[in-house]
């Protein structure tokens, strides 16, 4: 790790659970649509298929690895490199379906941003870790599932 990584690291996690708190905390007038809850749903299973296959211990919350960890390839990481970065955006997005104002509009786009800023910390310890990661980086997508 770099100066700074163990900083940066947990102030992406901060701001990840803050813009969450939001998007959950933030007045709203719940309207829970077929969309909005296909995409909480989507989201909810994303998640549930993300741990059955990279259970927890084995992941850190925060960016960096544990010691202990092995890399997993399989299951929803076998087209995506970042399935619960995508199964928390998917179940957010119903979030937004369900109370669409302009703070949770703002409020989404800053968690993928956040999100992006958090993935790219990671990938690049991912890599310093585990040299193969560099061949798995480039046959995947980052949040979406790779076609092929």
């Amino acid at each position: 790790m770099q100066p700074g990584d163990a900083l940066m690291s947990r102030l992406w996690v901060l701001a990840q659970f803050a813009l969450v708190a939001l998007m959950l905390a933030w007045p709203a007038h719940w309207r829970w649509s077929a969309p909005a809850l296909l995409a909480a749903a989507c989201g909810a299973a994303l998640g549930v298929w993300v741990l059955a296959w990279n259970r927890p211990g084995n992941f850190n919350i925060r960016p960096e690895p544990k010691a202990q960890a092995r890399l997993v390839l399989e299951g929803p990481y076998r087209r995506m490199r970042h399935p619960m970065y995508s199964a928390l955006l998917l179940l957010m997005a119903g979030v937004l379906a369900a109370s669409p104002d302009a703070p949770r509009v703002l409020a989404w786009l800053a968690l993928l941003l956040v999100l992006h800023g958090k993935a790219a910390l990671e990938e690049r310890l991912l890599l310093q870790r585990w040299p193969q990661y560099a061949d798995y980086r480039a046959r995947t997508w980052r949040f979406i599932p790779k076609p092929g």
